[in-house]
């Protein structure tokens, strides 16, 4: 039988929050660095770094300088960063060649991780995007976003990926059958071992903005991305497209972004219970900096609350342009 509440005054829940110890005896989720994924972006320049307007204290980042990232990401024991690049728009074609070159900048951004610091987990964004004419993560013929042939595509840009060395694969597209082909192409390449992080559950939301800024996508898209990437107001789909990709051969999963949709990491985590992953994208990030410069909110607080979120709705991990910061905050409660 179950038992049943006791009454005021023998049942005092304040009891358990009366001193920090208590608080943190009785704490149901517990964020760590272990948690922590850092994006950051790379270009193509002799130049170390190249402040993103739109996210405060974001750079994009020369090979040399993100090798000092790595290496600071290992020392605040971060596990793994992720790679966005920023293409030199005069590589950017409608067929997306430059996405699966082996010599192209996030290849070699990847090769050069695994060298310097070969126990940082490096994880890649497979998405045609940022070398795409269009600024879509497919490609375009006429009106059309195709699907069949942007997979073909993204196989290849898988493989080239994991040549490089790339320990995780995101594939961020949201096209139909994606993961299949990749997960196929990866096997008959011998990549066992490589994992699929896929963006199960992306949707077309308006908190990108200033991450398109840092890839350089913002003035090239055109039109939208509503044909394939996801509804807001879909929640059963998301679970769905969930099952879909795990069958077709992702390891784990991701939902974008994040705190808007942290119902739908709970769904997904109390559904399938597989490693499941949010990304804080960049107009979350930034809103939350640019009140915090207002001195509208305890930027630091906020941010801690943001992060522990994720954690109450089940997540394993988080993507977020705080992985530092939040990094050197736990070590020093830790100490």
């Amino acid at each position: 039988m179950k038992p049943t509440l006791a009454s005021f005054p023998r049942s005092r829940p304040r009891r358990l929050r009366r001193t920090p110890a208590l608080r943190k005896l009785t704490a149901e989720c517990k964020l760590s660095v272990d948690d922590l994924i850092w994006p950051v972006f790379v270009q193509d320049s002799d130049i170390a770094e190249t402040p993103v307007p739109s996210l405060p204290d974001v750079n994009r980042l020369s090979i040399k300088q993100l090798i000092r990232t790595a290496e600071e990401a290992r020392a605040l024991g971060i596990p793994a960063i992720c790679l966005f690049p920023y293409i030199d728009p005069a590589l950017k074609t409608a067929g997306c060649e430059n996405a699966w070159d082996p010599d192209n900048l996030v290849n070699r951004a990847i090769r050069a991780l695994k060298s310097a610091v070969p126990d940082i987990a490096v994880m890649t964004d497979v998405a045609l995007d940022p070398y795409n004419t269009y600024g879509h993560d497919g490609i375009v013929k006429g009106d059309e976003i195709v699907n069949d042939e942007t997979i073909s595509a993204l196989a290849k840009m898988a493989v080239a990926q994991a040549d490089a060395g790339a320990d995780i694969l995101g594939p961020s597209d949201m096209m139909d059958g994606r993961i299949g082909a990749m997960r196929d192409a990866l096997e008959s390449a011998g990549h066992h071992n490589t994992l699929i992080l896929s963006y199960a559950a992306k949707y077309a939301s308006a908190f990108y903005g200033p991450f398109r800024d840092a890839v350089g996508a913002s003035g090239a898209l055109v039109g939208d991305k509503k044909t394939y990437q996801m509804d807001p107001a879909n929640s059963d789909e998301a679970l769905r497209l969930v099952e879909r990709d795990l069958i077709e051969g992702a390891d784990m999963v991701m939902v974008k972004p994040g705190q808007p949709y942290l119902d739908i990491c709970r769904r997904v985590k109390d559904t399938f219970g597989v490693p499941t992953y949010a990304y804080q994208v960049s107009g979350e990030y930034a809103m939350i900096r640019a009140a915090g410069e207002k001195g509208w909110i305890d930027e630091d607080k906020v941010m801690i609350e943001s992060l522990i979120a994720f954690k109450r709705a089940g997540c394993d991990g988080i993507l977020t342009y705080f992985a530092p910061r939040m990094a050197k905050y736990l070590h020093n409660i830790d100490q």
